[in-house]
């Protein structure tokens, strides 16, 4: 801790720094996917959504790797939040990527389309109260669409991510996993999914909560 009219100490301004740049990048990086899906939509129709993946699946993929550090920055206290929820999100998604990445066939249905939009929706409102938190000029309307809007829009992304495992099925009956097959953890999966589900909303649910005490607490 830095001593009275002493500067700050330069592990906090970098810590900072990253911080914002990391926020900024996944911001910039979502902003871009969503943007990108609406514009193709506009403009090509229900065609478009066959060359969703090819089009943004690069950039949605590397925002997805990224947010793995999300789970460092939860335990190390860069970021306040709760680790479990942020666990689940982020192992629930990276499943469904590599799977979207395995099996070509799931990579020209509508259901990408979707998914990738809602992935970057969700991102989309919790990214600027990210930010805001990180200079200390988080807003009522940022804490908002952080802690209130976020939580139907992840319920529906949780529900088109196991959609996107059903429509897989088929396709993944002929890959080998080991000594089973691809089709029989993906059973598995869609079997625990409406827990690992229930169990994220239920926290993100306490964490509003808590943030709603905290803002009647200051007023």
């Amino acid at each position: 801790v830095a001593s009275k009219g002493l500067p700050p100490s330069p592990r906090l301004g970098l810590r900072t720094g990253y911080v914002l740049a990391y926020n900024l990048l996944q911001f910039c990086g979502h902003s871009w996917v969503l943007a990108n899906i609406l514009a193709r939509a506009l403009r090509f129709g229900s065609d478009a959504l066959a060359d969703t993946f090819h089009a943004v699946g690069l950039a949605a993929s590397l925002c997805q790797l990224l947010s793995v550090l999300e789970l460092y920055h939860i335990a190390d206290g860069l970021e306040k939040g709760r680790l479990l929820p942020r666990f689940i999100q982020v192992a629930k998604r990276s499943c469904v990527l590599v799977l979207v990445l395995v099996l070509e066939e799931v990579q020209t249905k509508p259901v990408v389309s979707l998914l990738f939009l809602l992935w970057s929706l969700a991102e989309l409102l919790r990214y600027p109260h990210e930010l805001l938190s990180a200079v200390g000029m988080a807003s009522e309307g940022a804490s908002w669409l952080r802690y209130t809007l976020r939580i139907p829009v992840y319920v529906l992304s949780a529900t088109v991510d196991g959609v996107s495992v059903y429509q897989a099925l088929p396709y993944a009956q002929a890959v080998p996993l080991g000594d089973t097959r691809l089709s029989s953890l993906l059973l598995l999966c869609l079997a625990l999914w409406p827990l690992g589900a229930s169990v994220a909303v239920w926290q993100l649910l306490k964490e509003r909560e808590q943030r709603l005490n905290k803002t009647k607490k200051k007023k």
